[in-house]
């Protein structure tokens, strides 16, 4: 399995009209070996971690969500700061692959479409974490996935973002595909202040230039 194989099913399921599909479909091809998920790498995210760090204290049974969650590791790093935490993937392959890894966990990990979630998420939690979810949906579902993750929000609630970045002019390239700083204002027009944006490459090899960017929901 491998990033190629992950292009290859995301370019098949989109033709199909089904541009989700293939996360489940990878998921399953794996059985069960954590090493065929290119992205998993068994450990959270060191640009969240490095946020919460400065940003964001114990969360104290404050409700978080993390989207497209994977293997979980991100969702349990969150919930070890003390949040209440929700997590989800529109794969059952993967929720169930969190489940079997954790099996203690205070996390509630859940079958969930970014696309089309539970009504009783709208503005129900103090921190949302969207890592690297946006940049794997065709560029004409972004709009409709930003707009649920703004809606999370309570008044006040915390967004924190991390994705590939391009520049407008630059190519798209293949799966995933970068964000550019216009698309992440639409995060604005939906009454989002934007708090902090950051721009940097990463550890990768060869590095991976990325945007990490933390909003908050304006209080009405």
């Amino acid at each position: 399995m491998s990033r190629t194989r992950a292009r290859e099913l995301a370019k098949e399921f989109i033709e199909r009209g089904d541009p989700q599909g293939w996360f489940d479909a990878f998921y399953v091809e794996a059985k069960g070996d954590e090493r065929a998920i290119p992205w998993a790498n068994l450990t959270p995210n060191p640009e969240m971690v490095a946020w919460l760090d400065a940003n964001a204290q114990a969360g104290e049974g404050c409700r978080a969500l993390v989207i497209g969650c994977g293997l979980g590791d991100d969702a349990e790093a969150v919930a070890a700061r003390g949040f209440a935490v929700t997590s989800f993937d529109i794969s059952p392959q993967a929720i169930a692959w969190c489940k079997q890894r954790f099996l203690n966990s205070p996390v509630n990990y859940v079958v969930a479409d970014l696309l089309a979630p539970p009504s009783e998420w709208q503005n129900a939690f103090y921190l949302v974490i969207e890592i690297n979810t946006l940049q794997v949906l065709p560029e004409d579902l972004r709009p409709t996935a930003m707009k649920s993750l703004a809606q999370f929000l309570a008044d006040g609630a915390h967004l924190l973002v991390i994705a590939r970045a391009r520049e407008p002019e630059e190519d798209r390239g293949a799966m995933p595909w970068p964000l550019t700083k216009a698309e992440l204002m639409q995060f604005e027009a939906l009454g989002l202040a934007q708090i902090q944006f950051e721009e940097f490459f990463d550890d990768e090899t060869p590095p991976v230039r990325r945007f990490r960017i933390h909003y908050r929901k304006q209080t009405t």
